[in-house]
């Protein structure tokens, strides 16, 4: 799609280099000139990124340089070039010795730009004031064509969310097509999914012991694409399981959901498969991904030296949405186990949650206290999902033998220990810490890990019951983000979501908590998406009619957007669940997906109108006159019923339910999406 702001670059004011906390010298070289005032007269790796260049452990690549740097090598950064000139920006500090390290940034690029309406988003979060126009769609592909093109001889690899989640055959949303696995299109060496920092490690210390680039093909955690005539490398320690062939996926999209089931169950596994792919006369390789990294490993990541600022050179251009986010809050722990059908995050970061030390969350803390902007707030303490700090299996043997694609749907695993007592001694610690005068929680929560009773030991327990009542009294900045998603039973069984009950319990003990606690102005904020397959405008309503009765006026909403690598997405893209090829119900028109939304906001006087023909059309008077008012006695003869029709219109057409994922049930290790 067309490009259109005008790309520009600002130098940083000669003053910057007097003040100590912005002398670019405490950066990574983005310039020639800040290479040479290193005194170095080469580099060993360059990483090009999507984003701007935001020197911080919530932005990946300043972690990777980071990294890089530890390790003995020389690395720079060139943030968002510019593609369309005479590439400059991809010239300026020459050819690296050892590789280019491409990222469309910390999302995938098309998401980035464009919503689930193919419209232009209101702002780009990673760019300096919002700004559109300074990053290509498909980031990654086009900056790797433009290396290949002007360095042919110098590796490029390439990592990031975008080129993780497009490893394989996957759907593209915003063309309508099956594309082939992001290596084949961009021509770049070598992959890296998921979190970066294990493989990265084993590459760097592959090359600085003379391994030449072109020989690094079994080292966990990348994908290769092998030339024709190529053989598969050679690993005893891996099975390979042989995925369909892209073209096959082209001719049969049930052979491409039948793919999905099978990449979905090897990324759960703690003994995964190596996947092969025929990708046209060349054969995609996917190693396994390491092992869920170790608290030590985590840790590291974090210690390294972030100035925790953007780079000096974009002061005069505007604050950086994102940073400005997240420059106060804390990331306790990666992974999620949830396996939500429309979330990437397992598929990226990973099923097993990866938890950080206690006392390395407390130096974040102390070096966030030395921010020059910091007033005494931390605005989060949280992760993926907020409250799944230091969760993980009881028995690891039975994790090790699951497959479940997530540990708390349909129900939360007996093996499962949800024990938030570390997660409760964290929050106390940091609000106890001198100079902290608030620490938040804003990140969403999984209600339904303290709402469940199973297995749950008497430490456990005694944790859900007091979990609630900190975090009102001590963690709640006003608003508090839950994500029921849903209301219908229905379309949550193809979320892979908890029934709605559970927000029900939820909300009647954060109410109770809140009243205990004189913190009546506390409100719980739900966010619910529209669109999801198998959702249709009758569960729609059930949405409408169950928020309203709870007082909701519902603001955090969206359309369900498609992203590769998500169940979710598989089944908008094929009409049929992965697992059980059985069709599902899709909304893909535009009139169909606004029909959907429009139920959201049922309150607004521009949506009654179109809201009472739809709730016409569907038979539904006792429900219009709920939402928009009418008669109220017709309602109570008729309104209860009007809901009882969605069953009855899924089975004439011909819809199933989901079955749940085989599993070993034993039960399954923390872990999710």
């Amino acid at each position: 799609m067309p490009q259109t702001s005008t790309h520009r670059h600002t130098a940083a004011a000669p003053s910057l280099a007097r003040d100590p906390v912005w002398d670019s010298a405490r950066w990574l070289p983005t310039t020639l000139d800040e290479v040479k005032a290193r005194g170095w007269d080469y580099l060993d790796v360059i990483l090009v990124s999507g984003d701007a260049y935001v020197d911080h452990p919530a932005f990946g690549s300043a972690v990777v340089a980071r990294i890089i740097e530890r390790e003995g090598f020389r690395v720079a950064i060139v943030p968002q070039p510019n593609w369309r000139d005479d590439l400059r920006d991809f010239k300026k500090l020459g050819a690296p010795r050892y590789f280019f390290g491409v990222t469309a940034g910390c999302m995938d690029s098309m998401v980035n730009r464009y919503t689930a309406a193919k419209k232009l988003r209101s702002e780009d979060a990673y760019t300096p004031g919002g700004e559109h126009g300074f990053r290509p769609d498909y980031a990654t592909v086009v900056y790797s064509q433009i290396l290949k093109q002007l360095f042919p001889e110098v590796p490029v690899l390439v990592g990031g969310i975008e080129a993780s989640l497009r490893r394989v055959t996957h759907y593209d949303y915003w063309s309508d097509t099956i594309k082939p696995g992001i290596l084949a299109e961009s021509g770049a060496d070598m992959l890296v999914y998921g979190m970066g920092e294990l493989p990265l490690l084993e590459i760097l210390r592959l090359l600085k012991r003379g391994v030449p680039f072109a020989s690094l093909r079994t080292i966990a955690q990348t994908a290769v694409l092998l030339p024709a005539e190529a053989k598969l490398p050679k690993n005893e320690n891996w099975e390979d399981f042989a995925l369909h062939a892209h073209e096959e996926c082209l001719a049969d999209r049930g052979r491409y959901a039948r793919n999905f089931k099978d990449i979905e169950t090897e990324s759960n596994r703690v003994k995964a498969r190596r996947l092969l792919q025929q990708t046209g006369e060349r054969m995609l390789v996917v190693n396994p991904p390491f092992p869920t990294m170790s608290e030590e490993q985590i840790d590291r990541s974090w210690d390294l030296p972030y100035t925790r600022l953007p780079h000096p050179k974009y002061r005069k251009r505007g604050p950086i949405p994102a940073y400005e986010m997240i420059k106060h809050s804390i990331n306790m722990h990666r992974g999620c186990f949830g396996g939500c059908s429309f979330c990437t995050i397992s598929a990226h970061q990973g099923k097993f949650v990866a938890s950080r030390s206690k006392a390395s969350i407390l130096r974040e803390v102390e070096s966030i206290k030395q921010m020059p902007d910091f007033r005494g707030t931390i605005s989060d303490l949280g992760g993926p999902s907020a409250n799944m700090y230091k969760m993980q299996g009881k028995e690891q043997w039975i994790c090790d033998e699951c497959v479940r694609p997530s540990c708390i749907w349909p129900d939360v695993c007996r093996n499962l220990d949800t024990d938030h007592t570390a997660l409760l001694d964290i929050y106390k610690s940091v609000r106890e810490t001198e100079g902290v005068k608030h620490a938040f929680v804003t990140s969403g929560i999984r209600y339904d890990l303290f709402l469940h009773e199973k297995g749950a030991s008497p430490q456990a327990k005694a944790s859900h019951a007091s979990y609630v009542e900190e975090l009102v009294a001590h963690h709640v900045a006003g608003r508090l983000k839950v994500a029921p998603e849903h209301t219908s039973d229905e379309v949550l069984r193809v979320m892979r979501k908890p029934s709605f009950n559970y927000f029900y319990k939820f909300k009647e003990k954060f109410d109770a908590a809140k009243k205990r606690l004189g913190k009546a102005q506390f409100q719980i904020i739900p966010y619910f998406i529209s669109s999801h397959p198998g959702s249709k405008p009758q569960d729609m309503a059930d949405v409408a009619v169950k928020t309203k009765d709870l007082g909701f006026k519902l603001e955090q909403v969206q359309d369900f957007t498609p992203t590769p690598m998500t169940v979710a997405t598989e089944i908008y893209a094929t009409g049929v669940h992965p697992y059980d090829q059985k069709p599902v119900s899709v909304a893909k028109t535009p009139e169909a997906k606004q029909e959907q939304r429009s139920f959201f906001f049922w309150y607004k006087p521009e949506m009654r109108g179109a809201l009472r023909s739809t709730l016409q059309r569907l038979g539904m008077p006792g429900v219009a006159a709920k939402l928009l008012g009418g008669d109220s006695a017709k309602f109570q003869m008729i309104g209860e019923s009007d809901l009882a029709k969605v069953r009855p219109v899924r089975q004439a057409q011909g819809e199933r339910k989901p079955r749940p994922v085989a599993t070993v049930w034993f039960g399954a290790k923390g872990k999710k999406r």
